[in-house]
Parts: C-alpha cells; structure tokens; sequence
C-alpha cells in the first residue's frame, strides 16, 4: 500500500475534521475508490501499532480521525467546557425523535407532556435534525428525522447502533379491565 496515499488521506481527515466519504477522499486523491479503502484500512491498523492518540473511525457513513477515548482526561484539561452540551429535554426530545422517526410535533408534546416548540428550534438550529415533509392528516404536522450531525454529536455510523428501547414493566397498580368503573378502584392489599 502506498505510504503516500496514507499520509495524504491522514492530511484530509485531519483538516476536515468532519467525516469524509470514500468517494470525497478519492475525489481529492485522484485514487480509485476501492485504493481509498484499502488505504483507510491499512491507515487505522498503522495508528493502532504506533499506539498513536489518534484512531481512524468510520462514523456517520464516512472516515474521521478521533482522538482515543483512554486520552479524553488529557484533552478535557486543554479544552474548556464546550458551550455545546444539550440540555436534558433536548437529550429527551432527541431520544423521541431518533427512535420514532419521522414524528411530528404534537407527536412529541404527547410523550413528552410539555411544549417542545422551543427545544425542536435548537435542535434545528444545531442541525441535529431536520424538517422532512408534512404528515398526510389535518394540519400537515411538519415530520422530523434525525440528520447525519446528530450521528456525529453521539459518535455512531447509523442508527442501528443506538441501544435497544427497554420497555418499562407494566404498573402493579393498573386497574383490571373488568374493575374498571368510574369511581371504583381494586383496594390495595
């Protein structure tokens, strides 16, 4: 593999500092795609031998350069606290949207409980998701869907890599259909 080719994708990633496709990385190299590849891959093996700071991840369907999480103490200690963090109902409102996508607005407010006007903006703003069509049904809700930035933010290559949804345990004090009057309830024993 050519060593030159390494270097020269290595130089790309680095000043990217986004993901960047194969196909964008053949296009700056003047390579055959499938040379890219093999290029990445033999890249990501050299970082790990020379135990470099650096790794080679694929994430958000291309390649970037990552610093290795066993440095991010010495990395938190040069870089001040970033001004980024999402606030816990836009984690919530992110949550809702990545795993019931496309969902609507009053989709949202409905799980969640309370407005979501405010943190949708935000969220728009910061590209972690996007407008993607009107639903078919009165009012024409605007449908959201997670964007590829939101990918990035949590470091993932799809969606698929989110962990499974755990289903809370039904309520010990649900009231059985046939108790179920207006007024009555089954006594706690």
């Amino acid at each position: 593999m050519s060593t030159t080719l390494e270097a020269a994708l290595e130089c790309l990633l680095f000043v990217s500092g986004e993901p960047l496709t194969v196909q964008e990385l053949a296009r700056a190299t003047g390579e055959e795609p499938l040379q890219v590849e093999e290029a990445l891959r033999s890249l990501q093996a050299a970082l790990v031998e020379r135990h470099s700071g650096l790794q080679l991840l694929r994430i958000a369907g291309g390649w970037q350069l990552a610093t290795r999480p066993e440095y991010a103490e010495f990395v938190g200690r040069l870089l001040t606290p970033r001004a980024n963090k999402l606030s816990r109902a836009a984690l919530e409102t992110l949550a809702i949207i990545a795993y019931r996508q496309p969902i609507t607005g009053p989709e949202i407010e409905a799980i969640r409980g309370v407005s979501s006007d405010g943190v949708l903006k935000t969220l728009l703003e910061r590209r972690l998701i996007a407008e993607a069509g009107k639903k078919a049904s009165p009012g024409r809700p605007t449908l959201y869907v997670t964007t590829p930035e939101f990918l990035h933010y949590f470091g993932i290559a799809s969606l698929e890599e989110l962990p499974p949804l755990e289903v809370e345990p039904a309520s010990s004090l649900e009231v059985p259909a046939e108790s179920a009057v207006v007024g009555v309830y089954p006594r706690g024993e």
